[in-house]
């Protein structure tokens, strides 16, 4: 059975068509999921896109997370059951929301950043980046205003010590994120968050690489293995 794939729309998301087509692409159907409804519809993972989710108001992601939508995935997503990844606003969302600790802030430059930008992958064994390998460097996209992911260190600490660091930016850090992180999870290894856009490095044509496909190609695999990712 194809695994179905939620992307969820808030007003302001902009990023959400570039998810589904990535979801479709590595082979799963999207399935599309509106903030103002509480039903997830079974879907078997959500992504929650890049954008400015109700404008960016009080703080990015900051509204977002009392979405209706939001009410059935925050428990389903802490429980270790529903594997979800936030992209850039998503992200954002996910730090609000409690899912994932920290918060994203302004880019030290206090630029607005849009560039290609490598990554190397840290941890490869969550629900999201299961198909790439331990060391492995993939070139996707970063754009974003408020990027820079800031965190205490006694949490910075225990994310290092817990392999929860998936991804670091390389050459050069680009918005001031402590310890260049790029991405984190969760201690079951389901939620995910990213700063950059694997969803908009996914076809030769578009994208500066088709590297960031493996994010949605992983989930596949993750689902099909029909076990829960190690923490």
């Amino acid at each position: 059975m194809t695994a179905r794939v939620g992307v969820v729309t808030f007003p302001g998301s902009l990023d959400d068509k570039d998810a589904v087509r990535a979801v479709s692409l590595a082979g799963a159907e999207p399935v599309a999921l509106w903030h103002a409804d509480a039903d997830l519809k079974g879907v078997d993972a959500v992504v929650l896109p890049g954008g400015f989710s109700y404008g960016d108001y009080l703080r990015c992601g900051a509204i977002a997370r009392f979405a209706p939508l939001m009410s059935e995935l925050v428990p389903a997503a802490r429980s270790g059951a529903l594997p979800v990844l936030g992209i850039c606003n998503g992200f954002q969302i996910l730090c609000e929301s409690h899912l994932l600790p920290g918060a994203l802030t302004r880019n030290s430059s206090l630029r607005f950043v849009n560039r290609d930008q490598v990554l190397r992958m840290e941890n490869t064994r969550t629900a999201w980046t299961a198909d790439y390998a331990e060391g492995q460097e993939i070139l996707v996209v970063l754009k974003s205003g408020e990027g820079s992911y800031v965190a205490d260190e006694q949490t910075l600490d225990q994310l290092e010590s817990e392999g929860r660091v998936i991804a670091r930016y390389v050459g050069g850090n680009p918005n001031g994120s402590r310890r260049d992180i790029a991405g984190i999870t969760n201690e079951h290894g389901n939620v995910v968050g990213l700063m950059p856009h694997p969803e908009h490095a996914v076809e030769a044509l578009t994208g500066p690489s088709t590297e960031g496909l493996g994010f949605f190609t992983s989930i596949l695999s993750h689902l099909s293995a029909g076990a829960p990712a190690p923490a």
